[in-house]
């Protein structure tokens, strides 16, 4: 597809080093500056697919913004701006190398692993009983180890996390006590759009002067897990499948045509027409999720575009 954006090569003033991402591209400029930009990409299983998905970085980009100011009251972020709908530009942050996720309701990997006859998850234990999303008595925090591109995050519990250091405990504190009041505020947004939000993962980094913010994205599609609200408990009574509002209907697709990610395991041919089916059921989840019609951007020439808008933010 040419009308995505699926790698960069910017060269911007002052700019000290890049990062790549599963589907995020980092610039560093003057070491306490840093400019994201979300392509196309998309990743699931912790691969990135070979094709690009029309629009998927700037409804990303435009989700996670309006997120951010969202809560922006109780949880400090990395947020500056956003020159251009693909980019956000914020403060430059150490991250931590834990995800933090959250889960009110027993799907998804969770559901995986308890199918697997497993009750205990990231040192938290799920309650026997339960079928698939099913709502948790109350959320429960499932660390993950941060992957780098290519690699699997791995589940880890809170013991593992400060046996080995990898967080302080008084700042996996901090962590977890911001990890459940974005739950809590993302839950209540979701419900007046008429969604429930099941699971989603936070990042967290520490500032230069020493503040733990918000990093990243927040309540995306790619990062959360949503359901709509109408028809939820027939749908669990009947015990049918929930109607979702994330990627999980790539990750379902992928795992019916045979690919988990696993070794050996190649993906499966996308068409142009099925990307074009994912593309649209983004746009879809945009509008959902922020209750506003998605306005597409100029897509003519997506890199100049960026290079030009970040080119005039830097010099203002």
């Amino acid at each position: 597809m040419n009308n995505t954006i699926i790698d960069t090569n910017f060269n911007f003033p002052n700019q000290k080093s890049v990062y790549k991402g599963k589907v995020r591209e980092v610039y560093i400029i003057n070491e306490d500056q840093l400019v994201m930009v979300a392509t196309d990409r998309l990743s699931a299983f912790d691969v990135v697919m070979p094709k690009g998905i029309p629009y998927k970085g700037q409804i990303l980009n435009q989700i996670a913004t309006q997120m951010m100011k969202d809560t922006e009251d109780l949880v400090p972020n990395w947020l500056v701006a956003t020159p251009d709908p693909n980019v956000a530009v914020g403060h430059l942050c150490e991250p931590y190398k834990v995800e933090m996720v959250i889960r009110g309701y027993m799907s998804g990997h969770a559901a995986r692993e308890y199918k697997a006859g497993k009750r205990m998850l990231c040192g938290v234990i799920m309650p026997d009983g339960m079928q698939e999303n099913d709502k948790f008595p109350e959320p429960i925090i499932t660390p993950a180890t941060k992957a780098e591109m290519g690699d699997h995050d791995e589940d880890i519990s809170r013991e593992d996390i400060l046996k080995r250091g990898i967080v302080s405990e008084d700042d996996y504190i901090i962590l977890e006590d911001y990890t459940r009041k974005l739950f809590q505020r993302g839950t209540e947004i979701a419900e007046k759009r008429g969604l429930i939000l099941v699971d989603t993962k936070y990042e967290f980094g520490k500032t230069k002067d020493g503040k733990i913010v918000l990093i990243d994205e927040i309540h995306t599609p790619d990062s959360s897990r949503y359901f709509y609200a109408e028809g939820y408990e027939d749908r669990q009574s009947r015990g049918e499948a929930q109607k979702q509002l994330s990627k999980e209907f790539v990750r379902q697709w992928l795992i019916s045509n045979g690919f988990q990610g696993l070794e050996g395991q190649k993906v499966p041919y996308m068409s142009d027409e099925y990307i074009e089916t994912v593309s649209e059921r983004y746009i879809e989840l945009y509008e959902n999720i922020t209750g506003q019609t998605f306005v597409k951007a100029d897509v003519s020439d997506i890199q100049k575009r960026i290079e030009t808008n970040v080119l005039e933010y830097l010099k203002g």
